[in-house]
């Protein structure tokens, strides 16, 4: 794995790799380039290549609210997974999120995305919500590290 780079999102071309990635991991919740652009403003956007190929993406959302709860989600392209990649892109988020005064982490997931759900469960997160957002049909979980591995 000492071939894995894991950059921040800071061209066009960049973000359109992102794009691609989470599009790929949550077709429900497919963005515009518009989108991506207006995330990468709030959010810290990075992608994973393994050498010159593109396996992976992440999204650091900062804390926010009394509790500082920030989010941190890890995407690997199908692939790719079970290499360590997405461990390798969830430690750095996780990092930037403590950097950043998180005291609690969280996740989401496509509950189809029964990868995703095995991954946040292995590293301690546990289901606090499912939804389906009004208007749509796909199922949602929120997940949430447990308090003794909780950052800060």
């Amino acid at each position: 794995m000492t071939d894995l780079r894991i950059e921040p999102v800071v061209s066009e071309d960049m973000a359109e790799e992102w794009r691609h990635v989470h599009n790929v991991i949550v077709p429900p919740a497919a963005m515009s380039t518009d989108e991506v652009r207006e995330r990468v403003r709030r959010y810290r956007l990075e992608n994973a290549y393994l050498g010159d190929t593109l396996v992976g993406c992440s999204t650091v959302r900062p804390p926010a609210g009394d509790d500082a709860v920030a989010t941190v989600i890890a995407r690997v392209l199908p692939d790719y997974r079970g290499r360590g990649f997405g461990t390798a892109l969830y430690e750095k988020g996780l990092d930037h999120a403590r950097v950043l005064g998180a005291r609690v982490i969280e996740t989401c997931v496509l509950a189809v995305n029964e990868d995703g759900t095995r991954f946040a469960q292995a590293r301690g997160f546990v289901e606090v919500d499912r939804y389906v957002l009004d208007g749509e049909s796909d199922e949602w979980i929120d997940l949430r590290l447990e308090p003794d591995r909780r950052a800060g």
